[in-house]
């Protein structure tokens, strides 16, 4: 599904974020991606999204290189690509229902089919009934399982997390690892979750680890 061949990525202050990196996941697999702040893990997130660009190597999703994608279709790319962020980004002016529904009203999903997904989606991450709630009245746990369910609503082919657990204490971070290996093993999606946490991360069978923005 992803495939990391060779990539560097500099920033203009000529920091080298990565080197020559190479990886590979498969469809359907889960690795939890590991290292220690600046290590590189958010950067390699960002150039799945193409919020940034390699400065050599390739990159391939599901087969289309990543560096040559441009325009509108930039936009296609991500809509198969769910994102589960450290800070929620919840709009705290909108309901649980409301949040999980954008990314099926950005693409004009059909409202009937809409909701049915988004109750779905709560459902999933244990908060049905709390669809009318909003993001002040929920736990930090609470609104990480929103941001769960909003980036899992419109059935992507890659979920990725940065840092899902960082704000939450240990009983709810170990509440959301669990929801996030369940949700990818349940649906078959592809999944990499950048954590520094190596207690919740050697639990899994696969982990790429990063060290100065190299692959150990």
């Amino acid at each position: 599904m992803i495939s990391f061949n060779n990539v560097s990525m500099r920033y203009a202050d000529g920091f080298e974020a990565l080197k020559s990196v190479s990886f590979q996941l498969a469809d359907g697999e889960m690795a939890f991606l590991t290292g220690h702040s600046g290590a590189g893990k958010s950067t390699l997130l960002k150039l799945i999204t193409i919020s940034e660009r390699p400065a050599s190597g390739e990159i391939l999703f599901k087969g289309l290189n990543l560096a040559r994608v441009l325009g509108k279709n930039i936009y296609k790319v991500r809509r198969d690509i769910g994102v589960v962020y450290q800070n929620h980004r919840l709009l705290p002016e909108k309901n649980v229902f409301e949040n999980v529904a954008l990314p099926l009203r950005i693409i004009g999903t059909d409202y009937r089919e809409l909701a049915k997904r988004v109750r779905a989606a709560i459902s999933k991450v244990g908060l049905s009934g709390s669809e009318k709630k909003f993001p002040n009245s929920l736990s930090s746990g609470e609104q990480q399982r929103v941001g769960i369910a909003r980036a899992v609503v419109s059935k992507p082919s890659l979920l990725l997390a940065d840092e899902p657990t960082g704000n939450l204490d240990s009983i709810s971070a170990e509440t959301v690892f669990q929801l996030l290996t369940q949700l990818a093993k349940s649906t078959g999606v592809g999944a990499l979750i950048a954590t520094h946490n190596l207690d919740l991360a050697k639990r899994m069978d696969r982990i790429v680890r990063l060290e100065n923005g190299l692959i150990i």
